[in-house]
């Protein structure tokens, strides 16, 4: 039986229903530098979700509230996923990554699988999403194979009793500090995550995360992680590293400090946000918000909830500069709308061009100004480096794609 105390996780997760995509969990052999790859695979929204906008906003706005607060599950377009094997011999499950929670459960869709392996540690766990959407049952231990070179004996995972219906997915794999664990499970105080265990039982030699997503519009629409490091061929350049940031509630999640610039001018002076696989687009202040929409001239879009533009405009688009740790990222005007392949998947009409940058709704000075999600991540490598307190980024093939 759920214990009557609710305990809040961080996490909206993708839309009810699904392209169907395989995921696969490939095996890799490391290499010197004690690295793994994990191949990823995009699942597409096919139905015509309306409200991503407003999914984005909730979702940033939990966050902004340091965990007071829960977000609906519902309504995200494109959300990559990977196969994760439990048990001995595992039986595998298709995982939502997320970068912004820190728990794994599974059960979703299919039942879990006892083996010898598997131990009832006979504490619940019970993960609020909003709007009395809930995600609770058993916390079991069990052997976690994410591939052959990294199996993870004795990993913390939830086995949801009562879950909500998610069409081709079975649970997540929460990425995210371990901080954000805390109140999940009860009897108990943080439970270490998947990347905590992996470099505890020396599967890994530094704690850290790669993170690669090409285009959803692109030939290769598929993405990998890399546990222990980064993969060098998936870069143009080198990583350059910000350290998390100090600024709460930004700082218990992959949070950083930034400015952001449309062209020469500053529509967002630095300050703190996250960086976020489960946003889908990028959200920034609204007083940013504001001034982006004035320059770019664009009018919302009822229907869909973007902001839109004309092709005349589109020639006219400036570049984003995103500067943190004193490094600039550009976002070309290609890369500030939404794939024009995928305007039915949001309601939208073929022949439109919609943007990728939203408001939270909320002024800046709250602490979580922006959120660098899915849109920004699929334009530059991201690494997430919990043994150096750090956030780092590349550019890559796809940073000056014409691929929407």
């Amino acid at each position: 039986m759920v214990p009557s105390r609710a305990f809040s996780s961080l996490l909206a997760l993708p839309a009810l229903a699904f392209l169907s995509l395989s995921a696969s969990a490939l095996p890799h052999l490391r290499t010197a530098s004690s690295t793994a790859a994990l191949k990823l695979a995009v699942r597409i929204n096919s139905y015509g979700i309306k409200n991503i906008a407003a999914a984005d906003r909730a979702r940033i706005q939990a966050l902004q509230a340091g965990g007071s607060s829960s977000i609906d599950a519902t309504n995200a377009v494109a959300m990559y996923t990977a196969d994760i094997g439990v048990g001995s011999p595992a039986t595998y499950y298709t995982l939502v990554l997320d970068t912004g929670s820190s728990f794994t459960w599974i059960g979703a869709n299919k039942t879990y699988q006892p083996t010898t392996t598997s131990h009832d540690t006979g504490n619940q766990f019970s993960v609020i999403y909003g709007g009395g959407i809930y995600a609770s049952g058993e916390e079991y231990t069990d052997t976690v194979t994410l591939n052959s070179d990294l199996v993870i004996s004795d990993q913390s995972i939830g086995v949801a009793s009562n879950h909500p219906y998610l069409d081709g997915t079975d649970g997540v794999l929460g990425l995210g500090p371990v901080d954000l664990t805390v109140g999940i499970v009860n009897n108990e105080n943080e439970v270490a995550t998947v990347m905590d265990n992996l470099y505890a039982q020396k599967s890994i030699s530094s704690e850290v995360l790669g993170v690669f997503f090409a285009p959803a519009s692109s030939d290769d629409s598929s993405g990998e992680l890399t546990f222990g490091g980064y993969d060098a061929s998936k870069i143009t350049g080198n990583i350059s590293y910000v350290p998390i940031t100090l600024i709460y509630p930004a700082s218990m999640y992959w949070g950083i400090d930034q400015s952001i610039s449309y062209g020469p001018t500053s529509i967002l002076a630095e300050t703190a946000g996250v960086v976020d696989t489960g946003t889908t687009f990028i959200l920034i202040a609204s007083d940013a918000f504001d001034k982006y929409q004035s320059a770019t001239g664009a009018t919302l879009d009822e229907s869909t909830g973007f902001l839109k533009i004309s092709s005349d405009q589109y020639s006219q688009l400036s570049s984003l500069y995103f500067t943190t740790g004193g490094v600039t990222y550009e976002l070309t005007p290609n890369g500030q709308i939404w794939p024009r392949s995928l305007n039915t998947a949001i309601g939208g009409t073929t022949d439109s061009i919609y943007l990728v940058i939203s408001s939270t709704d909320t002024p800046s000075g709250s602490g979580l100004d922006f959120a660098n999600g899915y849109c920004f991540l699929e334009r530059f490598y991201s690494v997430y480096d919990t043994t150096n307190s750090r956030v780092g980024f590349a550019t890559t093939e796809y940073t000056y794609a014409m691929t929407n």
